[in-house]
């Protein structure tokens, strides 16, 4: 079995202070990740298992709080976009700084949201070597809009634009308004299953605005020299596997998709035998790119 030596690590991005847990398998090769995970997700939750996993596996692995959450500094409870891909390049700044680690053989993976950051960071920082996204949100503008229909896309980012700097909560149960609707999330963040010190059930109305204008789909085109891996759940409420779809087609270099047989976008979160499989092929993947 793997031993996996653990160490809190703080690193910085526009002066800001992010924390961040290091984990470094005992026989480690020099492979190396930074992970990015949900939307409002702090690294006790869904990175820091894909983390441990994937050290299991002989990965040396960066999961660490985006600014404004958890236990890093910033604006609080804020989504970021430019924010959080200058917080990847500080995190690939970080391993490549470690002696452990090989600088040539880094890659990003990223989990829901932090799927569309990650393909985002490897089209854009040439230091990125493979990127993979498990669940992930590879949000398009231009999607929504026509999901929405125009005039009701952009209503809804005035909405947002006029109350930017007020709070929503994350998740509610029974229906009520949150950024996250819906029993399932409710089901994970509301839970046990998320629990977390550093967690807070709350988002800026700012923050949708940054969710419903970034592109992350349009980072495609910009892959042809970069290994992508997706892996996603054939069925999914909150990260559209027609993004998923179009994010590996539209992709001009080695691309590949993995479907898994999950029935709720939380199942890659802390669901087996999903978690498992999704570690696998992330792991494999990320041995024969990295």
């Amino acid at each position: 079995m793997t031993e996996i030596r653990t160490e809190d690590v703080v690193f910085r991005a526009d002066g800001l202070r992010l924390a961040g847990v290091l984990r470094v398998p005992s026989e480690p090769t020099g492979r190396a990740v930074a992970l990015t995970g949900p939307f409002t997700g702090v690294k006790e939750q869904v990175t820091g298992g894909y983390a441990e996993r994937l050290a299991a596996e002989g990965i040396i692995t960066l999961a660490f709080d985006h600014r404004g959450f958890g236990a890093s500094e910033g604006r609080r409870c804020h989504e970021d976009s430019q924010g959080k891909l200058a917080d990847l390049r500080a995190a690939v700044s970080a391993l490549a700084g470690r002696p452990e680690v090989d600088p040539e053989r880094i890659g990003v993976v990223g989990v829901c949201l932090g799927g569309g950051y990650a393909v985002r960071a490897a089209a854009t920082d040439p230091r990125v070597r493979a990127v993979a996204g498990i669940a992930g949100g590879y949000n398009s503008p231009a999607w929504f809009s026509r999901q929405l229909g125009d005039e009701a896309y952009r209503g809804a980012l005035r909405g947002f634009l006029d109350a930017y700097d007020e709070f929503l909560p994350a998740v509610a149960p029974d229906g009520g308004e949150a950024a996250m609707s819906g029993e399932e999330p409710w089901s994970y963040y509301g839970t046990d299953r998320s629990r977390a010190p550093g967690w807070e059930n709350r988002i800026t109305r700012g923050s949708l605005h940054s969710l419903m204008t970034f592109d992350a789909l349009g980072a495609a085109p910009l892959l042809g020299a970069v290994p992508l891996l997706v892996v996603h759940g054939t069925e999914d409420a909150y990260c559209s596997p027609e993004l998923a779809r179009a994010l590996h087609a539209e992709t001009p270099g080695p691309a590949e998709i993995v479907w898994l047989d999950c029935h709720q976008h939380v199942d890659l979160y802390d669901v087996e035998p999903h978690v498992s499989r999704a570690v696998a092929a992330a792991s494999e993947f990320l041995h024969r790119t990295l």
